[in-house]
Protein backbone atom coordinates (compact mmCIF):
# COMPACT_ATOMS: atom_id res chain seq x y z
CA UNK A 1 0.00 0.00 0.00
CA UNK A 2 0.93 3.86 -1.08
CA UNK A 3 1.40 5.65 1.76
CA UNK A 4 1.22 9.58 1.18
CA UNK A 5 3.59 12.01 2.63
CA UNK A 6 1.76 14.33 4.97
CA UNK A 7 3.80 17.79 5.27
CA UNK A 8 3.60 20.05 7.94
CA UNK A 9 4.57 23.27 8.38
CA UNK A 10 5.02 25.98 11.24
CA UNK A 11 3.70 29.28 11.10
CA UNK A 12 3.32 32.04 13.70
CA UNK A 13 0.32 34.07 14.09
CA UNK A 14 2.34 36.50 12.15
CA UNK A 15 2.42 34.74 8.87
CA UNK A 16 -0.57 32.36 9.27
CA UNK A 17 -2.70 34.65 7.10
CA UNK A 18 0.45 34.87 4.07
CA UNK A 19 0.59 31.27 4.06
CA UNK A 20 -3.00 30.54 4.12
CA UNK A 21 -4.13 32.37 1.28
CA UNK A 22 -0.89 30.66 -0.67
CA UNK A 23 -2.98 27.33 -0.09
CA UNK A 24 -5.89 29.52 -1.57
CA UNK A 25 -3.93 31.03 -4.42
CA UNK A 26 -2.29 27.22 -5.15
CA UNK A 27 -6.08 25.41 -5.04
CA UNK A 28 -6.11 23.88 -1.97
CA UNK A 29 -9.11 23.58 -0.15
CA UNK A 30 -9.61 23.49 4.06
CA UNK A 31 -10.40 20.08 5.05
CA UNK A 32 -10.33 20.98 8.87
CA UNK A 33 -8.95 23.18 11.69
CA UNK A 34 -8.17 21.01 14.71
CA UNK A 35 -7.27 22.50 18.00
CA UNK A 36 -5.11 20.40 21.25
CA UNK A 37 -3.79 21.63 23.77
CA UNK A 38 -0.35 20.06 25.74
CA UNK A 39 0.97 21.53 28.76
CA UNK A 40 0.30 25.34 28.23
CA UNK A 41 0.59 25.15 24.41
CA UNK A 42 -2.57 25.34 22.13
CA UNK A 43 -1.84 23.78 18.77
CA UNK A 44 -4.24 24.46 15.69
CA UNK A 45 -3.74 22.44 12.85
CA UNK A 46 -5.34 23.65 9.64
CA UNK A 47 -5.10 20.65 7.57
CA UNK A 48 -5.97 21.28 3.54
CA UNK A 49 -5.66 19.01 0.52
CA UNK A 50 -5.49 19.59 -3.51
CA UNK A 51 -5.82 16.15 -5.90
CA UNK A 52 -5.34 13.86 -2.45
CA UNK A 53 -2.30 15.70 -1.34
CA UNK A 54 -2.36 16.44 2.19
CA UNK A 55 -0.89 19.91 3.49
CA UNK A 56 -1.13 21.08 7.24
CA UNK A 57 -0.50 24.57 8.84
CA UNK A 58 0.47 24.36 12.37
CA UNK A 59 0.43 27.14 14.84
CA UNK A 60 1.55 27.13 18.41
CA UNK A 61 0.18 29.45 20.53
CA UNK A 62 0.10 30.00 24.50
CA UNK A 63 -3.24 31.57 26.32
CA UNK A 64 -3.48 34.92 25.41
CA UNK A 65 -2.10 35.30 22.70
CA UNK A 66 -5.02 36.39 19.44
CA UNK A 67 -5.37 34.37 16.57
CA UNK A 68 -6.27 36.11 13.01
CA UNK A 69 -9.35 34.68 11.27
CA UNK A 70 -8.61 32.90 7.79
CA UNK A 71 -12.51 33.22 7.25
CA UNK A 72 -11.50 36.47 4.94
CA UNK A 73 -9.76 33.48 2.87
CA UNK A 74 -11.96 30.84 3.72
CA UNK A 75 -15.28 31.66 5.17
CA UNK A 76 -16.22 27.59 5.85
CA UNK A 77 -13.85 27.98 8.60
CA UNK A 78 -15.80 30.17 10.80
CA UNK A 79 -17.31 27.16 12.51
CA UNK A 80 -14.12 25.76 13.07
CA UNK A 81 -13.20 29.05 14.46
CA UNK A 82 -16.00 29.59 16.93
CA UNK A 83 -15.35 26.12 17.68
CA UNK A 84 -12.21 26.38 18.89
CA UNK A 85 -13.18 29.57 20.67
CA UNK A 86 -15.76 28.17 23.00
CA UNK A 87 -13.96 24.81 23.90
CA UNK A 88 -10.34 25.99 24.43
CA UNK A 89 -10.78 29.79 24.76
CA UNK A 90 -8.70 30.54 22.05
CA UNK A 91 -9.26 34.46 20.94
CA UNK A 92 -9.86 34.40 17.24
CA UNK A 93 -10.16 38.20 15.71
CA UNK A 94 -11.92 39.43 13.12
CA UNK A 95 -14.40 35.81 12.12
CA UNK A 96 -16.60 36.89 9.64
CA UNK A 97 -19.62 34.90 11.33
CA UNK A 98 -18.79 35.49 15.58
CA UNK A 99 -21.31 33.60 17.68
CA UNK A 100 -19.15 35.36 19.91
CA UNK A 101 -19.17 32.70 22.68
CA UNK A 102 -22.56 31.15 21.64
CA UNK A 103 -21.69 28.39 18.85
CA UNK A 104 -21.57 25.62 21.88
CA UNK A 105 -23.36 25.18 24.58
CA UNK A 106 -21.40 24.03 27.74
CA UNK A 107 -21.86 23.42 31.27
CA UNK A 108 -18.39 24.61 32.06
CA UNK A 109 -17.07 28.00 29.97
CA UNK A 110 -13.83 26.50 27.40
CA UNK A 111 -13.99 22.63 29.24
CA UNK A 112 -10.93 21.71 26.86
CA UNK A 113 -8.53 24.51 28.48
CA UNK A 114 -8.33 22.40 31.41
CA UNK A 115 -5.47 20.20 32.22
CA UNK A 116 -6.26 16.49 31.08
CA UNK A 117 -3.69 14.57 32.68
CA UNK A 118 -3.29 15.31 36.93
CA UNK A 119 -0.11 13.16 38.81
CA UNK A 120 -1.36 11.99 41.34
CA UNK A 121 1.51 10.07 44.61
CA UNK A 122 0.71 6.39 44.24
CA UNK A 123 -1.32 5.36 47.43
CA UNK A 124 0.67 2.78 49.55
CA UNK A 125 -0.46 -1.17 49.45
CA UNK A 126 -1.74 -2.11 52.58
CA UNK A 127 0.36 -4.86 54.31
CA UNK A 128 -3.00 -5.94 56.52
CA UNK A 129 -2.78 -10.11 57.29
CA UNK A 130 -6.36 -9.53 55.91
CA UNK A 131 -5.27 -8.57 52.60
CA UNK A 132 -2.15 -10.49 52.43
CA UNK A 133 -4.90 -13.77 52.92
CA UNK A 134 -6.88 -12.04 50.17
CA UNK A 135 -4.14 -12.01 47.78
CA UNK A 136 -3.05 -15.92 48.60
CA UNK A 137 -6.24 -16.74 47.82
CA UNK A 138 -6.55 -14.76 44.21
CA UNK A 139 -2.78 -16.84 43.34
CA UNK A 140 -5.62 -20.37 42.86
CA UNK A 141 -5.26 -21.28 39.64
CA UNK A 142 -8.75 -22.94 37.67
CA UNK A 143 -8.69 -24.96 34.59
CA UNK A 144 -12.38 -23.51 33.92
CA UNK A 145 -12.81 -21.39 30.93
CA UNK A 146 -14.76 -18.16 30.27
CA UNK A 147 -18.28 -18.63 29.65
CA UNK A 148 -18.67 -17.09 25.93
CA UNK A 149 -22.29 -18.16 24.98
CA UNK A 150 -25.10 -15.68 25.23
CA UNK A 151 -27.40 -15.94 27.84
CA UNK A 152 -30.39 -16.95 25.34
CA UNK A 153 -28.34 -20.48 24.03
CA UNK A 154 -27.53 -21.11 28.25
CA UNK A 155 -31.99 -21.38 28.85
CA UNK A 156 -32.26 -23.70 25.57
CA UNK A 157 -29.40 -26.13 26.98
CA UNK A 158 -31.08 -25.77 30.79
CA UNK A 159 -34.33 -26.37 28.95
Amino acid sequence: MHKEEQTITEVGVDNLLSEVSKMYDEGYRLVQIGCGKYDDIFEINYSFDKDCKFVNLRLKITEGVVVPSITGVYLCAFIYENEIHDLFGVSIKDIAIDFKGNLIRTSVKNPFNTPTVTKVKAAKPAKSENAAAAGAKADVKSDAKPDTKPDAEKKKEEA
